[in-house]
């Protein structure tokens, strides 16, 4: 039986269903079976743009979904809402999303859960990444090649499992969306203002259909070249905190140098229990040429309106090399370094360093950081429709994704170190930390270095870190399945389906940290900077508008740091190292690093049945998921034989000889859901839905890696990459969603969900630990300390579980004279336990919450939009339990203007980030206690397309 309020606006599903051609097996089946029922429409006649266009089409496709779901669609061919399909989903009801350099949206979190519980499918395939997890990197792919994206909050036993957040669907454009020859042309060039850079785009798509519309092709290119630049500080290497012993979490604390002594009696008061002192802070800019191509096609075949052949790729290349240009300051208290302490609620606020020793005196150093990151994306595939009877129709469909990352050695983290002796000052009162300092000879850091005081021979050599990793990531996937049309006992059809993927995923980790070569030019091996020649440090200069939001007091002008001419001039230095040797640089450069490399091979098998049901006023699916996965993982291992202490923070560790380390596990779930529908009206139906959710751990963490390289800084941490054995993490889950439809275009929904996540994967910190590691030799072999040196060991584990229940509020209008308002609201709460204890769950937002005000009548369009993401918790216990990184709230305001000229030429003009917000991070929200500051300044827009 039918239901009494079918879902009669066909034009607008006829549209939706167009839009979504998913080759997944159940969305290209169901997609098949609305576009037969939909045959009898006139599809090709019908065009629609703009904005209010696109969110009618999100709203239809909400209406039509089998479960909670929202979705965003393109303006018109080629043209999505935003520059970044990221940025256009974080206007979605629940959805936040992180930031790259440049304030480019880059990770999506659905429902306040990170980026990890989500799986991102281009056309119904899982998109391969170039990190070391399975979220999807929003930034590697222009949103030009993209007609529409569905978030799915809910589960379905035909839909792709792996998350638990929700399921992002990227959709690209068909040739049958409208039939016959359309394209458009776009270039667009932009300006950011706290950078002054500037960037460009060229864009193009073209779309036809042949031989009495039985053949299509739709085609698209992009190439896009944009300069960024973002101003950075950040702690690097973390705030010193004293051991407490009443703290059995922070019982050796990271004092590394002894625990800070403001009253100077050489012993561990109770007043003195757990204070906080800084340690290491850099202040800077990353500057970022980015480049984008993309190559983008679509050619489908159907020679009867029961048959449908689709063959379509998709091939990227980002090319987003950074440069950092940054002033790294190490006060780390030793005794006798710190005079003059100010101590407020348990934090060092203010203190001198005026000591004659160099290796207590401070040494401010330049910093050059920079990262190789070009990335190739591809996906292609090709997939069947066969309507092989009235009553069933087959959908076939493999494809293979894969993404390759090759910066092997070639990131650089390279510091030279100022040798003059100085006096400064360290104080506290906001945000990033102050510093002034005065040297000897009457110079003073800040205004030094923007008069052009400071040369090379006020600089000496010191950390050498080349570094960096390939990375390969293939998916190789085939699915068959179907319909069966019943038609009895309120059952409208079977979907049923199988399918079979397999990922390869490797890492080699190439750099000079395990040989020891990133500190083989520093302690006594230094050498001046002014002997070396050639151009290392070049000049002065100044970045427009640097740091001028943060109202603390460092310098602000750089010198040119010169990597490429700093190695060709270490290359062909010939002087004789203290020890009699001579200097060889090959004994610094990258190799690879077995510990942190690895294998992950990962195939799996799917099967699902689930029922679609309607009744009177009701519809309904229900089925079940199975999913069994085998991994396989391989790693190496690497002792530790001794440690040699160089200087002051400054160790060199020796290793054994490499062994392979081989794993391997399999795990099988039964993943069942149900929906339920009921219409109160054709215009107002309650959802309920019911499932268990799976996530798999990150691919990095199924692999044996290790790594002790923070020993080089006299940090003792032994940190696992992970182990196979690492399960899922299963959630059991529930949604209530009540959905009016009140007016045409118009929706106010509001939802409530539940989830109890088990294993979700967490850090466990265990201090103190004797790892087979003898005391610590001085350059001669001596021992200089007692006993094995104890590390703290960090390793990733499944927790107990984790609770996550929220609710969401959203509502879209357009009146009649051209006005139109979108608004959402996300509320969550969580929390985790880890052995018993609680703990905040890390990456989820309280909050997040959008208003978006639009017009569009006639020839204009306009509208503004802010996005706001409440405070949240990073990372757990980094100072001790109950000491949180905190990500501090964020607004990010977008702007836009188009004009319509005539039906072929539209101007426009964008604005993002108007306020000139910036991520800041810190301990706990203490603004004493910053973490980290990025700020990416106004952008703006100004584009033009032309449309055939």
């Amino acid at each position: 039986m039918k239901s009494l309020f079918p879902r009669r606006n066909t034009l607008f599903r006829g549209i939706a269903v167009a839009l979504l051609a998913s080759p997944s097996v159940a969305a290209l089946a169901q997609d098949a079976a609305a576009t037969a029922e939909a045959a009898p429409q006139e599809l090709d006649a019908v065009v629609v743009t703009g904005v209010r266009a696109s969110m009618a089409r999100a709203v239809e496709l909400k209406r039509e979904a089998g479960t909670v779901q929202d979705s965003i669609s393109a303006l018109e061919l080629g043209k999505f809402p935003d520059d970044n399909v990221a940025d256009s989903l974080s206007h979605i009801t629940g959805v936040a999303i992180s930031r790259t350099a440049g304030g480019e949206g880059q990770k999506v979190s659905v429902r306040g859960l990170g980026p990890e519980y989500t799986i991102t499918t281009f056309n119904g395939r899982i998109l391969a990444t170039d990190g070391a997890g399975r979220d999807f990197a929003f930034d590697v792919l222009p949103a030009d090649v993209i007609s529409g994206a569905d978030v799915v909050k809910g589960a379905q036993a035909s839909l792709t499992e792996g998350a638990i957040g929700g399921l992002i669907n990227l959709r690209s454009a068909s040739p049958f969306d409208q039939k016959g020859q359309h394209g458009a042309v776009r270039l667009e060039g932009d300006r950011n203002l706290m950078s002054e850079l500037n960037g460009g785009k060229l864009s193009a798509v073209y779309s036809n259909t042949f031989a009495d519309d039985t053949i299509g092709v739709v085609v698209g290119t992009v190439y896009a070249k944009r300069k960024d630049r973002t101003d950075v500080a950040g702690n690097d290497g973390g705030w010193t905190r004293n051991p407490d012993p009443t703290d059995e979490s922070w019982l050796w604390g990271n004092a590394w140098g002894g625990s800070i002594d403001p009253n100077g009696n050489g012993e561990l008061d109770p007043e003195e229990y757990g204070l906080i002192g800084p340690g290491q802070f850099r202040v800077g800019s990353i500057l970022e040429e980015k480049k984008r191509t993309a190559f983008t096609a679509k050619v489908e075949w159907r020679p009867t309106s029961d048959l449908r052949v689709t063959v379509d790729g998709l091939k990227t290349r980002l090319d987003s090399p950074q440069v950092g240009y940054q002033q790294s300051y190490y006060p780390l208290y030793a005794p006798g370094r710190w005079e003059n302490m100010v101590v407020r609620n348990g934090v060092v606020t203010a203190f001198d360093i005026t000591s004659d020793d160099p290796e207590l005196r401070l040494n401010p150093e330049l910093l050059n950081q920079t990262e190789h990151r070009v990335v190739d994306t591809d996906l292609f595939g090709a997939n069947v429709h066969w309507q092989a009877s009235d009553n069933l129709l087959l959908v076939g469909d493999v494809y293979r994704s894969s993404s390759e990352r090759r910066s092997g050695g070639q990131d650089t983290y390279v510091v030279l170190r100022m040798n003059q002796p100085n006096t400064s000052h360290f104080w506290l009162d906001k945000g990033v930390p102050n510093v002034e300092a005065t040297f000897a000879d009457g110079r003073q850091l800040a205004a030094g270095l923007a008069n052009g005081e400071f040369g090379p021979s006020d600089f000496n050599t010191h950390y050498f870190s080349l570094a960096g990793d390939n990375v390969r990531d293939q998916i190789t996937g085939s699915n068959v399945g179907g319909e069966l049309y019943v038609g009895e006992l309120n059952i409208d059809k079977i979907k049923f389906g199988i399918g079979h993927n397999q990922r390869k995923k490797s890492r080699d980790l190439v750099n000079n940290s395990l040989n020891g070569g990133a500190d083989y030019y520093s302690g006594d091996n230094a050498i001046n900077v002014g002997l070396l020649g050639g151009n290392v440090l070049s000049r002065s200069f100044n970045l427009p508008h640097f740091m001028d939001e943060s109202g603390s007091v460092f310098p602000r002008s750089f010198l040119a740091f010169d990597v490429p001419a700093y190695i060709e001039a270490l290359k062909a230095y010939n002087g004789t190292r203290p020890d009699g040797t001579p200097y060889d640089y090959a004994a610094a450069g990258p190799v690879w690093n077995p510990l942190e490399s690895y294998r992950v091979t990962e195939k799996t098998w799917t099967g699902y049945v689930e029922l679609e049901m309607a009744g009177e006023r009701w519809d309904a699916n229900a089925g079940v998921r199975l999913v069994k996965t085998r991994t396989t993982a391989q790693a190496w291992d690497g002792k530790i034989t001794k440690i040699v202490e160089n200087g002051a923070w400054n160790y060199t560790a020796t290793y054994a000889e490499p062994s392979s380390i081989y794993q391997t596990s399999d795990y099988t779930y039964a993943l069942p859901s149900a929906n339920f529908s009921w219409h109160f009206s054709e215009d107002l139906l309650l959802r309920l839905g019911a499932a268990k959710t799976m996530a798999r751990p990150a691919v990095s963490t199924l692999a044996p890696t290790n790594t002790t390289e923070s020993v080089s800084w006299g940090e003792f941490t032994q940190i696992y990459g992970g182990n196979a054995e690492l399960k899922p993490y299963t959630a059991n889950q529930a949604d209530a969603s009540l959905e009016w439809y009140f007016a045409e275009n118009s929706i106010f929904n509001f939802a409530v969900y539940y989830k109890k996540i088990k294993n979700q994967i967490t850090t466990s910190w265990e201090p103190g630990e004797d790892i087979g590691v003898g005391p610590i030799l001085d350059a001669a072999g001596n021992a200089i300390t007692d006993g094995p040196t104890l590390f703290n060991i960090m390793r990733p584990i499944n927790g107990d579980h984790a609770k996550v229940h929220g609710y969401e509020i959203g509502a879209q209008h357009f009146w009649d004279n051209g006005f139109g308002v979108r608004a959402q609201y996300t509320r969550n709460w969580s929390s985790s336990w880890v052995d018993g204890e609680e703990r905040p769950l890390e990456g989820i937002a309280p909050s997040v919450y959008s208003l978006g005000v639009m017009y569009e009548r006639g020839p204009w369009s306009a509208g503004v939009t802010a996005d706001r993401t409440d405070g949240f918790v990073t990372a757990t216990n980094v100072l001790g339990a109950g000491f949180n990184e905190v990500a501090d709230p964020i607004t990010w305001v977008t702007a836009h203007v188009s004009y319509e000229y005539d039906k072929h030429l539209t101007f426009s003009l964008e604005g993002r980030n108007l306020l000139d917000e910036a991520n800041t991070y810190s301990i706990n929200g203490n603004p004493l206690l910053s973490q980290g500051y990025y700020r990416y300044g106004r952008g703006i827009t100004l584009g033009v397309s032309y449309r055939f």
